[in-house]
């Protein structure tokens, strides 16, 4: 395998132990970065590290500090705080299994690759796996990675695994803090059954290759045509007329529901059953 392991160890399963390594299963976007320019001179602008009344300083003379109060630090220098580092563990114990969706969305945090380390390997990963696949568990451990330990899951991934880092309790927003203000109410029966008629017709298989960055790719396109323009000038686009693209009018729910359904390609499947037709309240109007 061309990629290089993340991680290099061993899981352990009671007394089992199998030799895995573990790889980044993703990547950064293609994002755009940008740097700061002197237009005068064209040149980079840099930073110095500077203290008020002092100007710059020499990189020996900074240490890192923790705030204990306003304007009082508790200093400490880089050997100090590597000394508490926690030692990379070279074994993930899977000490706890669950349901998968016990563990709330929220707390998933990074994917990575899990495959056998050698031959001998092959065959008690594949006992893991497919013990995990079809009890539809996955394992729960922690694994100290880089000076830093991480709650883990642990499941089957085609012919292999991924383990993927979770956060912390503390590290998580409780929902109701910002749910709280939802009224609790019935919708509507009728925009209920358009709303699912409209999910229906919209239904497919995930493809993440239909989706892309249109925001990077509007830079890339803007930067290009920079690149072509001959001195420095600036890049003009077409101004809109100023009208609300909303429209004037607020548009009811009820008819941006059933206009969306008259598009071609519905009837495809009935609509849900609908009750009597009412005039919808004001208060449910978008």
């Amino acid at each position: 395998m061309a990629a290089r392991a993340y991680w290099q160890g061993q899981i352990r399963l009671a007394l089992v132990s199998i030799p895995v390594e573990i790889y980044t299963a993703t990547r950064s976007g293609a994002s755009v970065s940008f740097h700061q320019i002197h237009e005068p001179s064209g040149k980079r602008i840099k930073y110095e590290k500077v203290v008020p009344g002092l100007g710059p300083v020499d990189t020996d003379e900074i240490m890192k500090g923790f705030e204990v109060e306003k304007g009082e630090y508790v200093l400490l220098d880089q050997d100090e705080i590597d000394a508490v580092k926690l030692e990379s563990r070279k074994t993930l114990e899977l000490t706890q299994f669950v349901d998968a969706h016990e563990i709330d969305v929220l707390y998933y945090e990074k994917p990575y690759f899990v495959v056998p380390a050698d031959d001998l390997a092959e065959e008690a990963f594949v006992v893991l796996r497919e013990a995990l696949r079809r009890t539809k568990k996955v394992g729960l451990g922690q694994l100290a990675m880089r000076g830093r330990e991480y709650v883990v899951s642990l499941k089957p991934c085609g012919r292999g695994m991924v383990l993927e880092t979770l956060r912390y309790a503390d590290e998580v927003h409780r929902a109701q803090g910002y749910f709280r203000d939802i009224p609790d109410i019935d919708p509507d029966p009728e925009l209920l059954g358009l709303a699912e008629s409209l999910i229906e017709k919209k239904a497919s298989a995930f493809d993440p290759k239909e989706f892309h960055d249109r925001y990077v790719d509007a830079l890339k396109g803007l930067i290009e045509r920079k690149k072509k323009q001959k001195g420095n000038r600036k890049i003009i686009e077409d101004k809109d007329d100023g009208a609300d693209p909303r429209g004037g009018n607020v548009v009811d729910l009820m008819a941006a529901l059933k206009k969306s359904l008259e598009k071609p390609g519905a009837g495809k499947k009935p609509p849900a059953k609908k009750a009597p037709a009412k005039k919808a309240p004001a208060r449910k109007r978008a």
